[in-house]
């Protein structure tokens, strides 16, 4: 088994690293825990569930004592392990947005939706066998519900933009929001004296740039003091992260505008203006790591955002 990697936080919060794609610092796990028992926000693929298992040991917590798996939308990195997760963790409930509960119960869809994307082979390799779950143990979440992890009041918040089946998870003991990918991406690695860097998920089929600039200023109406993303775990500086959100996102969907075309040729270069652009404003927010690195880091994303930005040109324009 690879090595676990846990960041430990206040109020009983820790971010498992979930390897994803074997990358250290790509995808989180984050874990709640309240008087011995645990919630578990976002899964990884099923490879990462021994690492989340390890790492519940470590702080003493059985896989008994988990009593809910929470995923904050159904793409495969953030729910591929749940079905896996139910497997192991018998006493859990599965708590989800209501419009991807159908798609945990019964995955094919799913499944063929993300083999659309990275091909048959590839989604075998990186998620492994992807595993329904029982209707009876599935919570569907639906705007401002709530369930209490030990007394403590867990708060679901409805936020499309990024997929029309996505929630956020407000928890005001800590103050804190589990954003899934309403709140971008921001990769430690960026990371400018401790300043973190930004910019949006865009990724296909449901991408809505409306949608999503009001869930963001949504989440920043509960004046959060601070907010654990997917990719990467903890932010804070939130009123500077959120400008930089709506700013980027507003300028994302600008480029793909002016690119035209169709076809591989369009995403090709809508894909090289969204790296160019990046690097411009990592340039500007003082990274210092070589263009190369950058690149390196920002590839999969850049790839995943042309897609989905793609993807809402069409449907803008009744293709």
């Amino acid at each position: 088994m690879n090595e676990v990697i846990v960041k430990e936080y206040a109020d009983g919060i820790s971010a498992v690293d979930a390897l994803y794609h074997g990358r250290v610092g790509h995808s989180a796990i984050h874990v709640v825990v309240e008087n011995g028992h645990a919630a578990v926000i976002d899964t990884g693929t099923n490879y990462s569930i021994p690492l989340l298992i390890e790492a519940l040991g470590q702080n003493g917590i059985a896989p008994e004592q988990v009593d809910y798996v929470i995923v904050t939308h159904v793409h495969l990195d953030h729910a591929g392990g749940a079905g896996e997760c139910m497997r192991r963790f018998p006493n859990a409930r599965l708590v989800v947005h209501p419009k991807g509960a159908r798609h945990m119960i019964d995955p094919a869809k799913l499944v063929a939706g993300t083999v659309g994307v990275y091909g048959a082979e590839k989604t075998r390799q990186v998620y492994g066998e992807i595993l329904p779950i029982a209707a009876e143990r599935v919570i569907e979440a639906p705007d401002d519900f709530s369930v209490s992890l030990a007394g403590r009041e867990l708060r679901f918040l409805d936020t499309p933009g990024h997929a029309r089946h996505h929630f956020c998870v407000y928890d005001g003991q800590s103050g804190s929001v589990f954003s899934g990918d309403v709140f971008g991406l921001s990769y430690r690695e960026f990371d400018v004296d401790g300043h973190p860097f930004v910019y949006p998920a865009t990724t296909p089929v449901q991408l809505d740039p409306a949608e999503l600039h009001k869930s963001i200023d949504r989440l920043m109406a509960l004046d959060p003091r601070q907010i654990y993303l997917t990719h990467y775990s903890r932010v804070a500086e939130l009123e500077r992260l959120a400008d930089d959100l709506h700013r980027r996102l507003d300028d994302f969907t600008a480029l793909a505008r002016g690119v035209g075309g169709a076809g591989e040729e369009r995403h090709r270069r809508l894909m090289e203006r969204l790296e160019s652009y990046l690097l411009e404003k990592l340039d500007a927010h003082g990274c210092r790591l070589p263009h190369e690195k950058s690149l390196h880091i920002l590839s999969g994303d850049a790839d995943l955002n042309a897609q989905g930005l793609e993807v809402w040109l069409d449907k803008q324009a009744g293709v």
